[in-house]
């Protein structure tokens, strides 16, 4: 772990982009996680034809993923999911450690449509009302988390903080930004996305009675409330992060180790190993054989086309081409 001094470019090693940078203010009593998304992110967001609207919105749950589940201290997966009446009615962002990422939105490319032309394109519109989920699993000789928190008219960075409000851990403040980038390249203009995001978190050494997980846990009884929200280091943590604006979190002059230093040099911050986030698709032949070998006769016969069982990835639109005779008389 190093301190940020007076912030020196030369003098701390800077994560850069797609690498989460985790640190902790010992004065406040706050740890956390800063990540600036680039390459990474316009290649995910790239892969298919979305309204940019839909990439946004796509973009801002891809950094939120990445800042809880970078946090796992364990090799497995978290998933973030939701499930909504709006014109983006799934969204799925799959991070597997140590920092793999892939990445889908459904849409209703007409609902989206008019939307656009009602000049209308507020991410809780778009969202609509639902459920949002956040799944841990540790592979499969451990038993699955699952949270969920409502979807009804709040963007994600207003659901994230409901979801921890709502569960029996750490107060937790989250800020998220995400952005089109467009530059000249070759004489021509090039197209590109950003992101930036924060999570900070109280965990005090002591005497708070906040308990210490990596993700959260069960619903806190109706009432109850944490020592912690009254906390004057808290009430400063969470006032310090209130000040950053969203072209601070996606400004590559603005390294995630500079904004800290910005945030928190009258504490003194401290800063981790950073940990690279790549985009990197979980999908695989032998993968999706597994799965249509659990078809019966006639869903395999259902899945023939042309002669042959064809299956398109819906995360990076890798496509597979299988014989229906490996799959025919065997189960």
């Amino acid at each position: 772990m190093e301190k940020i001094e007076p912030f020196d470019a030369g003098s701390i090693d800077i994560a850069g982009d797609d690498a989460v940078r985790p640190f902790a203010v010992d004065g406040l009593d706050v740890r956390g996680r800063a990540i600036q998304m680039g390459p990474a992110l316009s290649a995910l967001l790239a892969r298919h034809d979305y309204p940019l609207p839909v990439s946004k919105l796509l973009g801002e749950a891809i950094v939120l993923a990445v800042l809880l589940g970078s946090s796992l201290k364990f090799d497995g997966q978290f998933l973030l999911q939701t499930q909504t009446d709006g014109p983006v009615d799934m969204l799925v962002v799959d991070y597997r450690t140590p920092g793999n990422i892939r990445a889908y939105a459904r849409f209703d490319k007409e609902r989206v449509a008019a939307m656009e032309e009602a000049g209308s394109m507020k991410p809780e519109l778009l969202l609509g009302t639902g459920i949002l989920a956040m799944t841990i699993d540790q592979g499969e000789f451990s038993s699955r988390y699952q949270g969920i928190v409502k979807l009804d008219g709040a963007s994600l960075e207003e659901v994230a903080h409901a979801y921890f409000a709502q569960s029996e851990q750490i107060p937790t403040v989250v800020r998220l930004a995400v952005a089109e980038m467009m530059t000249r390249e070759d004489g021509g203009a090039a197209h590109s996305w950003r992101a930036g995001g924060m999570m900070v978190q109280f965990l005090p050494q002591a005497g708070s009675g906040v308990a210490h997980r990596d993700l959260p846990g069960g619903d806190v009884p109706d009432g109850h409330e944490t020592e912690a929200e009254d906390d004057d280091a808290w009430a400063e943590a969470t006032s310090l992060v209130s000040t950053v604006q969203d072209h601070e979190l996606i400004d590559p002059e603005v390294p995630a180790e500079r904004l800290l230093y910005r945030l928190f040099h009258e504490r003194g911050v401290r800063v981790y190993d950073s940990m690279p986030v790549r985009d990197q698709c979980s999908c695989s032949r032998d993968r999706i054989s597994g799965v249509l070998r659990g078809f019966s006769a006639e869903e395999i016969t259902d899945s023939i086309e042309g002669g042959e069982i064809a299956v398109t990835c819906e995360f990076c639109g890798a496509k597979y081409s299988f014989e229906p005779q490996e799959f025919l008389g065997e189960g």
